[in-house]
């Protein structure tokens, strides 16, 4: 029987579950590449492979939203893990790309409806000296696993003889068992009528996040243009500037923003959240320069070095931000808030790399993507003014911060 209140450690596994979403998202990376090698598919294709990903996490995300606020934390989750568990074995199964492309879509539905009822059911199951860990820790979940899930694969294609059926194979068993788990979790909100209509897509940006959500916006943008560019485009950027075409390299190179920016998450909820936002979109800003650099020389090691300085900065940044908006949002409102977040982050993680992706064939791979990092570089320079102007207009609440306290 599930639990009536939530276990005092029941937020870690929560966040350990949401994280295997990411995973499974950061898996493709490499294999798709693999794929086109063994296929012999265009490379419409694979950015339609890419794209329809994110096109199906931002049609699902604010259905989630507001369907968890009527039926439960708990009944949402589980209908995702197992929309999740059936687009990997649709993985395992797949004949050819179209096959993978509608399992990339069934994941991205799968994952939309995740996002924000573990978002909000971690936020509910952590203990009150704990609510600004659960915050880092949901962000922490969506960066780490996008990060381990490229590495993990890209080492399976380089030393295994069938990596997509290994992998996929593996996370489908997570699946299965993280179903079992989030059955026996508590319910934190009581259900209530209205889910029929809360089917019709809704984003929540209440009257006291706007000013906020709004400032953060180039953030945002900026931050998750970043990883998009390493898990979208580097294996191109890889092969065809530095004739690497192995999959560890590439799953390293995919692996490097993400996971730094998952450890600096945790370090981040050290310091005020203002700080941690201006701080880290700092590093994304210098970190996007560093990797132009290393795209134009052509210098490996520069694009190495600004990933895990873009990474740190997405993790302070990204994980700041939900920690200035966390205070000021009701329990009722909580999943339509984190929808709303969400589709802005992944309106940025798709949509620029798809455009990205279709110039290639007229301007050439270099050009495509110097013009992709100038444009998240003015992005990320917008970021550090606005919310260095945010910070001086603010100076006791960011320097006398009190804890974060989600609700009542």
């Amino acid at each position: 029987m599930p639990r009536s209140t939530p276990s005092k450690s029941s937020f870690v596994g929560l966040a350990a579950v949401f994280a295997a979403f990411f995973f499974a998202a950061g898996a493709p990376t490499p294999l798709l590449s693999l794929r086109q090698q063994e296929w012999g598919f265009s490379a419409s294709a694979l950015t339609i492979a890419f794209s329809i990903y994110a096109i199906g996490l931002l049609v699902a995300l604010p259905i989630g939203g507001t369907l968890s606020d009527h039926l439960g934390r708990r009944p949402v989750m589980l209908i995702a893990l197992s929309g999740e568990l059936l687009s990997m074995i649709v993985f395992i199964m797949a004949p050819n790309i179209t096959w993978v492309i509608i399992a990339r879509a069934a994941q991205g539905l799968a994952t939309g409806l995740a996002t924000s009822a573990f978002n909000a059911a971690i936020t509910e199951h952590a203990p009150a000296n704990r609510k600004k860990i659960a915050g880092g820790l949901a962000a922490a979940s969506v960066a780490g696993g996008l990060g381990l899930g490229a590495l993990v694969t890209g080492a399976a294609v380089q030393f295994t003889p069938d990596a997509n059926t290994l992998i996929f194979a593996i996370l489908a068993v997570i699946m299965a068992a993280a179903i079992a788990y989030v059955s026996f979790t508590a319910e934190t909100v009581a259900a209530k009528p209205g889910a029929l209509r809360s089917l019709v897509p809704r984003l929540s940006l209440p009257a006291s996040i706007r000013r906020e959500f709004g400032a953060g916006l180039p953030v945002h943008i900026a931050g998750w243009m970043f990883p998009a560019l390493f898990l979208g485009l580097s294996p191109a950027l890889l092969r065809l500037q530095f004739g690497l075409d192995g999959g560890l390299v590439a799953g390293f190179t995919a692996f490097l923003g993400p996971f730094t920016a998952a450890a600096a998450g945790f370090y981040f909820t050290r310091h005020p959240a203002r700080h941690s936002t201006l701080a880290g979109v700092s590093l994304i800003l210098a970190g996007i320069v560093v990797v132009l650099i290393g795209i134009s020389a052509p210098w490996l090691p520069a694009i190495w070095i600004g990933a895990v300085l873009g990474g740190v900065g997405f993790g302070g940044s990204f994980g700041g931000q939900l920690r200035l908006i966390a205070p000021l949002v009701e329990p009722r409102q909580r999943a339509g808030v984190f929808a709303g977040i969400y589709t802005a982050a992944y309106l940025a993680f798709s949509i620029p790399v798809v455009i990205a992706g279709l110039l290639v064939p007229a301007w050439g791979l270099v050009p495509t993507l110097q013009a992709y990092g100038g444009t998240l570089l003015v992005f990320a320079a917008l970021g550090v003014v606005i919310q260095a102007v945010r910070l001086r207009q603010q100076p006791a609440a960011e320097h006398n911060p009190l804890p974060v306290r989600v609700g009542a």
